[in-house]
């Protein structure tokens, strides 16, 4: 059982549960004493721009220097940098130091094998058994140095112009680019200039506390505001980390991870070099499912979380993954999330077929999608109550084949996730609230 990774490593509000100085210290130490076994003795750090980024990075350096790793910092990059460069240095592992798409008083801890993947769970076990261990130092002359990399900025727009084609441009493009004052806000909008795009930039003054706050890819308002009054062709928001993207038409319309698998699939088919089929969520659109199934391309689902996307595309040999929320892989253009690559590959779709970009999902209709969070008291499993069983087959039944119920349980806190999608946005609405009443009347 784990005690401190979750699915995404380790996150939560500073200065309370597992994100204390003291733990990162600690962690730094027992990573230090798990990933020294072997290899090059080097962990690369990055971060993106909350305030408490520069607590957790100092803490963290001085753990894995006193398990006698060498360090390297990066300073704010986006996540999916931080893979890449750990495979470019040869690192024994890379460190994230943050929370994503959260508010800025929390933050996480996220690390990188050395070949740009998330971490096996035996190495995660293996960390958490050091840290159940009195903390030591090996001797002075062993200690780790630290360095920084100057260019680690540059290196990364040059990788991310490199999954763009080469015989293609995007002069003439007028896209907003939204960073939510994150971690890509010295990195996307270079990237899409260098391509020939006119760039205007918003959520780009990060100040260590203003990272994902009404701006970026959970906050779209912004972006569809900045589109329609630019007269832009297309908006691309991230998270605070980098590794989410979500897309505007010129129009002010979003487009969302679902979408953006579709417009790949399509590309990736009509091109020939599509391997297998797509991997979504159990949050996917039933839309997505079908769209791709009238194109002969095939679909599976995974658990929420791009970590057990990953998981299914390897075990199927499949590319292509991803989630509605903007978590994209292309495992033929990187190692895990990358929201600029991403907005990279579909620009390059669009401008080989000479299309629109809101033209890019014809043949995807969306089906609507309720969700409901409802929070229950007590011990008792809500799953495994009668009455929500019956509302959830009652549900099913009312909604046949054009409809899915999906009830989760959050990991973090008592509350059950009530999704419920069909093709009447009226009876979806309905049945949604008929269940979570259901759960708040017998799981009060």
């Amino acid at each position: 059982m784990r005690k401190f990774f979750g699915t995404d490593g380790i996150r939560g509000k500073v200065g309370s549960g597992t994100m204390t100085p003291e733990l990162a210290l600690k962690l730094g130490w027992a990573a230090g004493r798990v990933l020294s076994r072997t290899g090059t003795r080097k962990v690369i750090i990055g971060k993106d721009t909350r305030i408490s980024g520069y607590l957790f990075e100092s803490a963290l350096e001085a753990g894995l220097s006193a398990a006698g790793l060498n360090v390297m910092l990066m300073g704010p990059m986006p996540t999916p940098a931080v893979a890449y460069l750990t495979r470019t240095f040869r690192a024994e592992a890379g460190v994230v130091i943050s929370a994503s798409h959260n508010p800025y008083y929390d933050n996480g801890i996220k690390f990188f094998s050395t070949d740009g993947s998330k971490l096996d769970d035996e190495v995660e076990l293996a960390i958490e058994a050091e840290l159940e261990k009195p903390m030591e130092c090996v001797e002075s002359r062993l200690l780790g140095k630290v360095s920084r990399i100057d260019d680690a900025a540059g290196r990364y727009i040059e990788y991310c112009k490199g999954n763009f084609p080469a015989d293609q441009t995007l002069e003439g493009l007028k896209i907003v680019v939204d960073c939510a004052h994150g971690a890509t806000y010295h990195i996307a909008p270079s990237v899409f200039r260098e391509l020939g795009a006119e760039v205007i930039s918003i959520g780009v003054t990060p100040n260590g506390i203003n990272i994902n706050d009404k701006v970026g890819a959970t906050s779209m308002g912004a972006i569809c505001a900045a589109v329609t009054e630019h007269q832009a062709d297309l908006g691309i928001a991230l998270d605070g980390d980098g590794d989410r993207i979500m897309m505007v038409d010129r129009h002010g319309n979003v487009i969302d991870g679902d979408q953006i698998l579709y417009i790949l699939a399509c590309e990736a088919q009509s091109r020939g070099t599509l391997t297998g089929g797509v991997v979504g969520t159990q949050m996917s659109n039933l839309g997505l499912e079908l769209a791709l199934k009238a194109r002969d391309i095939p679909f599976a689902r995974s658990k929420v979380g791009d970590r057990y996307v990953m998981e299914l595309l390897k075990e199927k040999g499949w590319r292509i993954g991803g989630e509605n929320s903007g978590h994209i892989l292309d495992l033929d253009h990187g190692t895990t999330g990358d929201g600029i690559v991403a907005g990279i590959l579909v620009l390059a779709a669009m401008q080989r077929q000479g299309k629109p970009f809101e033209a890019m999902v014809d043949g995807l209709t969306m089906f609507p999608q309720v969700l409901v969070n409802v929070r229950f008291e007590g011990k008792d499993d809500p799953l495994l109550h009668p009455e929500v069983i019956g509302a959830k087959e009652q549900a099913e039944v009312q909604l046949g084949e054009t409809g899915r119920v999906l009830l989760r349980k959050s990991g973090t806190e008592p509350l059950l996730r009530v999704m419920v999608e069909g093709a009447d946005a009226t009876e979806v609405t309905a049945l949604a609230n008929m269940i979570a009443d259901t759960v708040k009347r017998v799981c009060a």
